[in-house]
């Protein structure tokens, strides 16, 4: 296994089954807290171009691997509900009571699986990008070729899959600048944009963590087809979705149709792609911190 890349932003801590879990902390030390979903073929270091925002929106902004991603032990058969027991923990040890959640792409789910099982702490949720559940009728068809094949390889062929993100996790690490053309290239121009506006060591180092643990990868991409264990219209919590007027991964009617499902959800439609965060952290962060103090 290639060797892991740990940071001073790194932490681990054991949860209550036992398992270890890793994280990054980006932003404010003494902020109001943030956890982060992180995507997919992602991992906790998904959200450091944040670190500058987060700092200036008072935000501290926890990130943690999933299981078996990265830093975190795996947990076969996990759901997407049962990460939100893994967030319980983690601010439970950190010592954190109300906090706020967002998500980008496959952690869309994730965050809003926080928001309805701990829904007492949690001051509100950002979806960013994120997904429809693919359980239901015709939304897994509508994935990107790409998504479709990971998940049916994960699902049918794992040893297959495990190999494609050995392969592409050491692209990354190895190759970068390859790798970030390639990325550039599969993701339309919108995030071309964004990724060459980023030092390149950034997209490998985060993709490159996160494959480098492929069996964690592939149960990744069998947990996001299982039920979610909750639906959008099970929500209580304030919501904010955002899309990016330019995704070409996500289907652009994904953030308007996930809104109009969660009761009282406020749909955030900006310029960018499908790292359209990266363009507006500082908004969205600065919601993220105004929906506490309400």
């Amino acid at each position: 296994m290639p060797r892991v890349h740990v940071g001073p932003e790194d932490r681990v801590i054991r949860l209550r089954d036992g398992r270890l879990m890793g994280f990054a902390e980006y932003g404010d030390p003494g902020g109001f807290t943030v956890v982060n979903a992180h995507g997919g073929l992602a991992g906790r270091l998904d959200v450091a171009a944040a670190d500058r925002s987060a700092r200036d929106a008072g935000i501290r902004l926890l990130s943690p691997d999933r299981p078996g991603i990265g830093l975190s032990d795996p947990q076969p058969g996990r759901t997407v509900l049962d990460w939100a027991r893994d967030v319980e923990d983690l601010a439970n040890h950190l010592g954190v009571g109300r906090f706020g959640v967002m998500g980008w792409s496959m952690g869309g789910q994730y965050a809003l699986a926080v928001g309805s099982r701990v829904a007492s702490r949690v001051t509100s949720v950002a979806v960013i990008a994120g997904a429809l559940p693919l359980t239901e009728s015709g939304v897994f068809a509508q994935l990107p070729a790409g998504d479709r094949a990971f998940t049916r390889l994960s699902q049918h062929a794992p040893l297959v899959a495990r190999i494609c993100f050995r392969v592409m996790g050491a692209v990354a690490l190895r190759a970068p600048r390859l790798f970030r053309r390639l990325g550039a290239r599969d993701l339309g121009a919108a995030d071309a944009a964004v990724l060459r506006s980023e030092p390149v060591r950034n997209f490998s180092l985060m993709s490159g963590e996160a494959l480098r643990t492929a069996p964690g990868m592939v149960e990744d991409y069998r947990a996001w087809m299982r039920p979610w264990g909750f639906a959008p219209e099970d929500l209580t919590v304030p919501v904010d979705v955002w899309g990016g007027s330019d995704d070409e991964l996500v289907p652009t009617h994904w953030p308007p149709a996930l809104a109009r499902r969660i009761p009282g959800a406020t749909l955030n439609i900006r310029t960018g792609g499908h790292f359209m965060a990266h363009l507006h952290y500082r908004e969205i962060l600065g919601t993220l911190r105004q929906r506490s103090e309400g």
